[in-house]
């Protein structure tokens, strides 16, 4: 496979979101797990006519040409100079080749946000805050191209422009982004860090629900992010009720809040916001459908002043300023512990407790699964 992007290994999480996805025509695919993207891979070349999302040995493709602002055009044009000229080996040399007429500006922010350049450039925030100077610069050689002012040597790397200094982004932030971009979560989901929490807690995801429903159960406690709340007027009283899509690690579904549910909740069903709700569940024809009854912010109704993590880090690649930002962050006086274990004096396994409260959040085991040095955490 000619693969400019990536791939994700198994549909996961997808679930439902694949089979609710629009399937538009596309030609590359995108690559979430293995070290391909806009420079690497097998070359295997996909035909025109495969679809935006398709499922290929286990794995989730997408067509690049699908993800937003990007468009078939576009890869085509990346396709042909790849193949005339062989894979890119890293940002720059993509963009001394490409034809900037096809693949602009936007189109390089949503490529970097969907994950397209993380085998040649992982930091996908820095390509994102440098998308003016990076146009600009491919630009500049497309004209000298243009003008057959080419080096006798080559490309000149001192010619380069200098990236502007931007902390990748990380567990949620980075996801939100490829959302942004694509549409859905394709390579994780900012919740999956909070399964065995929703395990403790006796939150039930949506692929279980669906199965228990089926079975004849009816209440349950569920937990997803807001996607889209859809608001619409009864007929007859003219009172409003919603329909609100959400989305967690098993796939994505809709609840039905009637009117008296809608006024008690409507503030925490803004779409971006984490929540836990209670549904009922009604099944008509083979068919089940949710009605919520209650919502609250997942950081209150998770408290976890009850829980702990056990941090694991390696002494010999932990960055402990980096890792003490990320945590710090998370304070909160009605959290819960964290304690750091690991050879860290070389003299053996030891652990110590850190001594403030931390919010265990989705968005700090996110911090955590990407700091340097931590090799794994668990809920304790």
């Amino acid at each position: 496979m000619l693969n400019i992007g990536m791939r994700r290994s198994g549909a996961g999480h997808l679930g439902q979101e694949i089979s609710a996805a629009l399937l538009k025509e596309g030609l590359e695919c995108l690559h979430h797990g293995g070290e391909t993207a806009l420079g690497a891979g097998d070359r295997k070349p996909l035909t025109p006519n495969r679809h935006a999302l398709d499922v290929e040995d286990g794995e989730v493709l997408y067509a690049l040409g699908a993800i937003r602002n990007v468009g078939f055009e576009a890869m085509q044009s990346v396709v042909q100079t790849r193949e005339e000229g062989g894979k890119f080996t890293d940002l720059f040399d993509f963009l001394e080749r490409i034809d900037p007429k096809a693949v602009n500006k936007r189109a390089i922010e949503n490529l970097a946000r969907a994950g397209a350049f993380d085998s040649i450039h992982p930091n996908r925030a820095q390509i994102v805050a440098a998308a003016d100077i990076l146009i600009a610069y491919a630009q500049s050689i497309a004209a000298d191209r243009a003008a057959a002012q080419v080096s006798l040597f080559g490309s000149n790397e001192a010619s380069r422009p200098r990236l502007p200094k931007v902390a990748a982004a990380s567990g949620p932030a980075q996801l939100d982004e490829e959302l942004a971009a694509i549409g859905f979560y394709l390579s994780g989901h900012p919740l999956e860090d909070m399964l065995d929490v929703f395990k403790r807690r006796n939150v039930t995801l949506y692929a279980e629900a669906l199965s228990l429903a089926g079975e004849g159960r009816e209440a349950f406690r569920m937990a997803g992010i807001v996607r889209r709340r859809q608001e619409r007027a009864a007929a007859g009283s003219g009172e409003k009720f919603a329909f609100v899509t959400l989305s967690d690690p098993s796939g994505e579904y809709e609840v039905l809040f009637p009117p008296e549910s809608l006024r008690k909740n409507r503030d925490h069903l803004e779409p971006g916001g984490s929540i836990v709700l209670k549904v009922r569940s009604k099944g008509r024809d083979g068919e089940v459908r949710f009605f919520g009854d209650e919502a609250m912010p997942m950081s209150e109704a998770l408290k976890s002043e009850d829980m702990g993590l056990r941090v694991h880090v390696s002494a010999q690649i932990i960055d402990l300023a980096d890792l003490r930002a990320r945590i710090e962050a998370s304070k909160s006086p009605r959290g819960g512990v964290i304690s750091l274990a690991g050879d860290l004096a070389g003299e053996g396994e030891i652990e110590f407790r850190l001594p403030q409260r931390y919010s265990l959040d989705a968005n700090l085991r996110g911090q955590l699964k990407a700091a340097p040095g931590v090799l794994y955490f668990e809920d304790v």
